[in-house]
């Protein structure tokens, strides 16, 4: 049995999550133990991110700390900043591997082969037309919720985007396979699954089936009792999506859908595929069959030419859908992208007044959002996390909760009467129904 040491660092989506997990697992079939925190370990594995300009630094300044506290350690760097920028990560002395997402699946043979001994880094990556491997892939690390993916890659080609550079064409595996890794998750206990994928609703492209076709098998699965549904485009989420999902008793009122910005010229010098008025109609045909959906939106700001009427056309429109939650980003300057190229660049310091303004708006919706449901019923699963005496879980439209720490309740679904928000951002459930 080998007794080496292996310690993995993700960053970015829920995508690379489920990636790294599914190596993780392969180290541990392979005799390696997975380090503990704080613990040194004899490799080390960073899936990167590379979104944003900031992910790239931060990645950096990971791959450099771990080095300085681990020199002798075998280091490799997977992931979208390996795939994009290999000769960049290449050249941090101290790295023994750079792997890029054509390659992911290879992560253990690659490591495995260096026997422990560094001697010079190696590239292992293809270009971006290339990228035609589907890793398969779901997370396992955690006792109540998996991360499955359902399909990797993008099509769109949107002006700001990287992610066809880095992750290639859209494709997919089949539904039996998936339905096959569901039913291995169910297995393992876990009793609820967050679809991933870079855009989910693009699923068949491969295979010649539909995203509606995968729910409704997924669905069959028995010992899951929830599903979400994550990173599904407006513009692919049909009727007949809304109105599986409303009648479905796994698949929760839950939705996170990217907006981007909430003014149509915007949307059209990104090369979106809709325009605010599909966007808002979308929304309105969930409401009608799931009036209590909890929506989480991605919005970018500062994107090259947005006025400040462009801004408050955004702000504007958040404030009438009134989503319950905003991811809000910075937009960042993405080489290789046409947005790259466009002038009128908006000053970091107004973007950063722009985040903050949406932020502020986010904190109200989401507040108003939990507050429509105080002394209301609700279903809670129950999550391990233990912290200041209590324990967590979220409701069916992803309201999280909090009841004092009891470890007969973890991975249970228990149902509560909703209390009021707190400033943490959490509601107190009452247990005793």
């Amino acid at each position: 049995m080998n007794s080496k040491k292996v310690a993995f660092y993700t960053l970015g989506c829920k995508l690379n999550f489920s990636e790294t997990s599914t190596v993780a697992r392969e180290f541990e079939s392979g005799g390696f133990t997975l380090a503990g925190k704080g613990e040194q370990a004899d490799i080390y594995i960073i899936n990167s991110c590379s979104v944003t300009e900031h992910a790239d630094k931060k990645c950096r300044n990971i791959i450099r700390r771990i080095i300085k506290g681990n020199p002798d350690a075998i280091i490799a760097v997977t992931g979208c900043y390996a795939q994009l920028k290999p000769q960049e990560v290449a050249s941090i002395k101290g790295v023994d591997l750079v792997i890029g997402n054509n390659e992911k699946g290879s992560v253990f043979e690659y490591v495995t082969s260096l026997n422990g001994v560094k001697s010079g880094v190696s590239i292992h990556s293809c270009e971006a037309e290339e990228l035609t491997n589907f890793f398969s892939a779901f997370s396992s690390g955690d006792r109540t919720r998996a991360f499955l993916k359902v399909q990797d890659g993008c099509d769109y080609h949107c002006t700001y985007c990287t992610i066809p550079l880095a992750r290639g064409a859209s494709r997919n595996i089949p539904i039996r396979n998936l339905v096959d890794e569901a039913v291995q998750i169910a297995s393992k206990g876990q009793r609820e699954i967050v679809l991933t994928g870079v855009n989910t609703g693009d699923f068949g492209r491969t295979t010649g089936e539909s995203f509606l076709d995968l729910l409704k098998a997924l669905d069959k699965v028995e010992g899951i009792d929830r599903y979400r549904i994550s990173s599904i485009e407006p513009n692919l989420l049909t009727d007949d999506i809304i109105s599986f999902t409303s009648e479905s008793s796994k698949f929760q009122p839950h939705f996170h859908i990217p907006l981007q910005s909430g003014c149509d010229r915007i949307l059209a010098l990104m090369r979106r595929r809709y325009n605010t008025g599909k966007f808002e109609n979308r929304i309105n045909a969930v409401r009608k069959v799931m009036p209590d959906a909890f929506f989480g939106i991605d919005v970018i700001v500062g994107f090259p030419g947005e006025t400040d009427a462009d801004f408050e056309a955004t702000y504007e429109f958040l404030k009438r859908i009134k989503p319950s939650f905003l991811h809000v980003f910075p937009y960042s300057v993405r080489p290789n992208t046409p947005a790259a190229e466009y002038e009128d660049k908006v000053k970091p310091a107004v973007s950063s007044e722009r985040v903050a303004k949406l932020m502020d708006l986010s904190d109200k919706l989401h507040g108003d959002f939990c507050s429509r449901f105080a002394g209301k019923e609700a279903e809670v699963l129950w999550e391990s996390t233990r912290h200041g005496g209590y324990m967590f879980g979220y409701t069916g439209n992803y309201i999280r909760v909090r009841t004092p720490y009891d470890r007969t309740l973890i991975n249970r679904i228990s149902r509560v009467r909703l209390g009021d928000l707190n400033e943490d951002g959490t509601v107190d459930a009452l247990l005793s129904l």
